[in-house]
């Protein structure tokens, strides 16, 4: 019915190539995505495919080219990291741990200060957003039709959560996750938003917790690198 991991290989020039899928609880993916990249792979992908399935199951696609023995390493590596999840905790998670306190009492300046963006205030909480270029069907696309990364920020400013978007273009992904997920933010999900924009972007969705500025900073070490992309 679909609930399967796997990976396939197959010969491309002088070296092989691999994708895969990998079938995780939601306490799994982060763990998983980071053991993926740890290893040299890719992640490609992060989505489900059911509604109402308990508990709920996500899937996570994985790449790579180079040597056989170390892509299938890298892949044994990710199936490890999940059975080391599930052995110290049996059952699937519910919820990620802590509460946030409300109301929200965000300190905007902070935030402006640190990522360089005028932020939105709304009951405490602050939104800050940077526009990307597109086109569809000859149209320009941007800020304001959802091109954009941005970031929300709810709680206090010591006991803080942060969401929001990355807008990627392809060669861009790798980097904005590695990073992120160095930072110790989660990632809960990557897929498109359109079809035929051009340039292609990828979507990004995190979701991470602690400190305000310390979250920003996260962020704004992720926007750097994601620039420094050529």
């Amino acid at each position: 019915m679909g609930l399967t991991s796997w990976a396939a290989f197959t010969p491309m020039g002088g070296s092989p190539m691999m994708m895969g899928d990998t079938v995780l609880f939601e306490d799994e993916v982060n763990p998983a995505m980071s053991a993926a990249l740890e290893a040299g792979l890719e992640v490609t992908a992060l989505h489900n495919h059911f509604f109402f399935d308990q508990p709920k199951v996500y899937f996570m696609h994985i790449g790579g080219m180079g040597d056989a023995r170390q892509l299938a390493t890298g892949v044994k590596a990710v199936y490890d990291r999940v059975a080391q999840v599930r052995a110290s905790q049996p059952k699937p998670a519910k919820a990620f741990g802590g509460s946030i306190p409300t109301p929200s009492s965000i300190t905007a300046a902070r935030i402006e200060e640190i990522l360089g963006a005028k932020p939105q205030v709304k009951d405490g909480m602050v939104k800050v957003s940077f526009g990307r270029e597109a086109k569809m069907y000859g149209t320009p696309v941007g800020n304001e039709m959802g091109v954009n990364t941005w970031a929300a920020f709810a709680g206090t400013d010591e006991r803080a959560v942060v969401d929001g978007d990355f807008a990627m273009r392809e060669e861009e992904l790798q980097t904005v996750l590695k990073v992120l997920r160095r930072e110790g933010i989660n990632i809960v999900a990557i897929h498109n938003h359109m079809t035929h924009e051009e340039p292609r972007y990828v979507f990004l969705h995190y979701w991470g917790k602690g400190k305000a500025a310390e979250l920003a900073q996260s962020l704004k070490r992720t926007l750097d690198a994601q620039k420094a992309v050529k």
